[in-house]
């Protein structure tokens, strides 16, 4: 399946509802609610068994999905924002919060559960700076030299500030 090119359309989220998916380990998405496929525009057949790379928009620096993986795969929950492909070109901005699930015998990851809301502009306009930058820098120095401006930028805002709480701590930013 070819990605949509992208177009400078934002679809406008209802902050009351969540976008929900799950998926197994390796990120393929195993369960998605009628919000997502109504938001991403995919039908569930479209879904269900693709990687959830699926709605990645290119604006979307890799060191970010870098960070969450290594996050999650070590089995700690962990909130980001981020910016979806619908199948249709448009774009939706998103506060995520990724969860681990676990087999209940063996402790196991077995794959993980998002919950997406609606975030405000504020935080989209600081966020999209950001990633801007993170984006020009991996490709012009690669996504060590992307990681490497991303912790010293949050070293800049406190010494306690982690990538896994990043979005969380934003708002203190400015």
């Amino acid at each position: 399946m070819q990605k949509p090119t992208p177009i400078d359309e934002e679809i406008v989220l209802d902050p009351k509802r969540y976008i929900i998916s799950e998926t197994d380990e390796k990120g393929k998405i195993t369960f998605c609610n009628d919000y997502f496929m109504e938001v991403a525009g995919y039908s569930k057949e479209e879904l269900i068994g693709k990687p959830h790379s699926i709605v990645r928009h290119p604006d979307m620096p890799k060191v970010v999905f870098k960070l969450l993986w290594e996050t999650i795969s070590q089995g700690k929950n962990i909130n980001a924002v981020i910016k979806n492909l619908a199948k249709d070109g448009r774009y939706y901005w998103i506060f995520t919060e990724f969860e681990t699930r676990r087999d209940t015998d063996t402790g196991k990851i077995i794959g993980y559960h998002a919950a997406r809301k609606s975030i405000s502009k504020h935080v989209i306009e600081i966020i999209a700076d950001l990633y801007a930058t993170l984006l020009e820098i991996e490709k012009n120095e690669g996504i060590e030299a992307s990681e490497k401006y991303l912790i010293s930028f949050l070293k800049e805002k406190g010494d306690d500030i982690e990538f896994s709480n990043i979005m969380e701590e934003i708002h203190k930013f400015y």
